[in-house]
């Protein structure tokens, strides 16, 4: 059976046209990724989800009157369930902390090549992240330096109805196979994924569940009966 590319829908929040457009054309020139909404600022962006919840939102972080975090902020609380990739001329730590802990899914610096700009958009339609260029290491400071929280939230797992924490199947995946013992690029090997998307999920993964090394993450799924104790 021929196998069919799924069409992945896309909204552009970006307050100058021109962006807009440049960003467009580039998409589309991609037989699966197709623009179905544009928005100039969060508001409207708001304004057009209530019509059609793409698969994805491209959200440029700088705009007036509400930000592109504070808008991926209000639209995690609302549960609307998208992807979304925050694009920047900046890769300034805050902005990049700031964004993963709004519900980011990315962070693509506007300079980015095309190559990368596709890249990133198909890993994070994916149920993968990415974070561009020298970006990723902000996460693994915040993880060294932060500790380890004693507190342990209860995960949400399809065997589990209550949680405060929410791991996706890809992550649950790669924990699983992580706790095997299985390398970064052995998990990306057996997946078919970059070893840097492996990379980027085990960051989300320890800011989770709050540890601060492979150790303490294996530890921790034990502990919530995700993993089989040892």
């Amino acid at each position: 059976m021929e196998s069919v590319t799924q069409t992945i829908n896309i909204m552009l929040v970006d307050d100058h046209a021109l962006v807009r457009n440049g960003i467009k054309s580039l998409l589309e020139d991609e037989d699966n990724l197709k623009v179905v909404a544009e928005a100039s600022s969060g508001q409207e962006a708001m304004e057009r989800l209530a019509e059609n919840v793409p698969d994805l939102l491209i959200i440029d972080i700088k705009m007036p009157a509400m930000t592109g975090i504070q808008l991926v902020e209000k639209l995690v609380q609302q549960g609307i369930n998208s992807r979304f990739l925050m694009l920047s001329m900046h890769d300034s730590e805050e902005y990049v902390l700031q964004s993963v802990d709004a519900g980011a899914h990315g962070y693509l610096l506007k300079d980015a090549s095309r190559e990368e700009f596709l890249k990133a958009v198909q890993t994070v339609c994916t149920d993968g992240v990415y974070y561009s260029g020298d970006i990723s290491q902000y996460l693994i400071n915040r993880f060294r330096s932060k500790p380890a929280q004693q507190t342990n939230p209860i995960l949400s797992t399809p065997t589990n109805n209550e949680s405060n924490v929410s791991l996706t199947k890809r992550e649950m995946q790669i924990l699983k196979l992580a706790a095997t013992g299985m390398t970064n690029q052995e998990i990306a090997d057996d997946l078919g994924k970059s070893k840097r998307t492996i990379e980027a999920h085990r960051f989300n993964l320890m800011k989770k569940l709050e540890v601060k090394n492979l150790m303490e993450l294996i530890n921790k799924g034990r502990s919530l009966g995700i993993l089989p104790t040892a």
